[in-house]
């Protein structure tokens, strides 16, 4: 048995406990066989404890006999099977908060401030079968600690088993915020397929669900005082989210440890409130589409006019109503000013207050921002409102930078805290070809494929002073899906959003031939409990860590 810091452990050659994704921060393990009992239960010591840590236990306890997956080695499960007889037989676990600590549900502290949440925990599992214990300084901690014991266990002839105890692990995240971003607008996910991959981020402890719900193809969001909007932008009657949909998928990722960030795009990327609303949108529908907006269709706001500022900052406020997170993605990027250079009402409101286009934007900005603000809530923008523009911010905004891990720098030197989103290492929709018609050698903007090994390669503070690495958050996949579906959306989103799941968890450094065997078996866990991921490697590689290495 051994203690290891986690470079140590990931250098090591391949052993049944390296299964855990995200890497614990320090581990120590045995060589011994243990059962699960058939009558093992989980409990939880302590009163008040709240209704989605007990279900939370229940939902463990499920894929813990319901899982039935085997070991990826040559022989499967069979290869442990003479090592049952003689193992002893766990039959409890125990949660329990430290001393000090008081329950909350797991809901309500998922849906703090990133830097406000605390998810560690400390993981005990005896190899002689006495009790296993989780405990935290916080309901968020149990439930990690959870996720990592249900990753502990194979299942072989009705026996569930690890052949790693005893187990202890001392475990916290690196980075406060580790994400995912999903892209509804493009074409429209039933509350089903959201709901599935909520469990599938959970499962390896993403905490943020940064859903981008509207955009200029289509408004499927039903805002109570504005369903105007829905009602005449969503693609059907039964394409939208409702206000009990909303509430639903916020409920179902907070039990998860998961908090869901909005965005409500603004002032570009807003065509289809001109299906609403003509008047607040300026070039709608314009042509050549190529000319006024980065894709169709063409609209954006009026920002310019202080009805329309007036109406954002409403609808803002409304919206605020459905999510509780403190967190709200106002947008901003990739505004197109020729459109504001040829439309005439813009060009009068300009001129009767006196404003260039970049005041007007400053104004927008503040006026929108600050509605969010007396609700609570922080501002999240993509970079070009920090880079490109010269408008004012509160400095607790969260900036996304997304156009190039190469800007990272510079947003950092401007003093905001940071999310990385940077296409060149996290976008999904990278390398499927170009999706525009009439354009046969189109390929996508962002090519390559951006594979699994890329994005766990990237280095959260490269070129960063040590306060500006202070202002990292976190990081995220993102799924933008104009070549995306309910039909294909685990294959594209999984294992690969993962490898960020476990760089902002674990940090950066990891090594990638030896995190390989572990997301194999990420994927084969995932394919058990519903979640169709797809395969990495031949099967023969799978059972066989590291012999398909490129040096092998």
């Amino acid at each position: 048995m051994k203690l290891v810091a986690l470079a140590v452990f990931l250098a090591t050659a391949y052993a049944p406990v390296q299964a855990l994704w995200p890497q614990p921060q320090q581990i120590e393990t045995g060589s011994s066989t243990l059962r699960l009992a058939p009558s093992f239960q989980i409990t939880v010591a302590g009163h008040g404890v709240p209704g989605d840590l007990l279900a939370a236990a229940g939902r463990t306890k499920q894929y813990l006999f319901g899982d039935r997956l085997e070991r990826l080695v040559v022989g499967r499960g069979a290869v442990d099977a003479p090592k049952f007889p003689k193992a002893k037989a766990l039959q409890r676990l125990t949660l329990s908060l430290e001393k000090g600590a008081s329950f909350s549900s797991i809901t309500s502290e998922a849906q703090k401030l990133p830097e406000d949440r605390d998810e560690a925990y400390h993981l005990v599992i005896p190899a002689d079968g006495s009790g296993a214990t989780i405990t935290a300084n916080s309901t968020l901690g149990l439930y990690r600690g959870l996720t990592t014991f249900s990753q502990l266990w194979y299942e072989h002839d009705n026996t569930v088993y690890t052949v790693s105890a005893p187990v202890t692990i001392q475990d916290a995240p690196a980075y406060p915020y580790r994400g995912l971003m999903l892209d509804t607008a493009r074409n429209y996910f039933p509350v089903a397929d959201i709901k599935r991959t909520l469990d599938a981020m959970s499962w390896v402890k993403i905490n943020q669900f940064h859903w981008h719900i509207v955009d200029s193809q289509s408004f499927p969001l039903e805002v109570p005082g504005f369903t105007d909007l829905a009602a005449k932008g969503a693609y059907s009657s039964s394409q939208v989210y409702s206000l009990s949909d909303v509430r639903d998928i916020v409920s179902y990722a907070g039990a998860r440890g998961i908090d869901v960030m909005v965005e409500i795009d603004t002032p570009g990327h807003t065509a289809i409130i001109s299906q609403a609303h003509p008047e607040y949108v300026a070039c709608a529908q314009a042509t050549p589409w190529a000319t006024y907006a980065n894709e169709p269709p063409a609209g954006q706001l009026r920002f310019a006019d202080s009805k329309v500022t007036s109406y954002i900052a409403e609808l803002f406020t409304a919206v605020t109503a459905m999510f509780p997170s403190k967190l709200f993605s106002t947008g901003g990027d990739e505004l197109n000013t020729n459109c504001y250079s040829i439309d005439q009402p813009t060009q009068d409101s300009l001129k009767a207050s006196g404003r260039t286009l970049e005041q007007a934007l400053d104004v927008f900005t503040q006026e929108t921002h600050k509605a969010l603000e007396v609700k609570g809530k922080t501002p999240v923008v993509w970079e070009e409102m920090v880079l490109d523009h010269n408008i004012t911010l509160s400095k607790d905004t969260r900036v996304l930078v997304w156009i190039s891990s190469a800007n990272v720098k510079a947003v950092a030197e401007k003093g905001f805290k940071l999310i990385h989103a940077a296409s060149d290492y996290f976008y999904l929709d990278c390398g499927g070809g170009g999706w525009v018609g009439d354009f046969p050698t189109g390929n996508s903007w962002c090519d390559p494929f951006k594979t699994w090994q890329h994005s766990y390669s990237f280095d959260p503070v490269a070129n960063l002073t040590a306060e500006e690495s202070k202002l990292v958050q976190g990081g995220q996949h993102l799924l933008w899906t104009e070549q995306s579906g309910p039909q294909n959306l685990d294959s594209i989103v999984w294992p690969r959003a993962a490898s960020s799941a476990e760089l902002f968890w674990s940090g950066a450094g990891g090594n990638i031939s030896a995190a390989l065997p572990r997301l194999h078996d990420v994927s084969y866990r995932f394919r058990q409990r519903g979640v169709n991921a797809i395969s990495l490697q031949p099967e023969w590689c799978a059972l066989r860590p590291n012999a398909c290495d490129i040096d092998a």
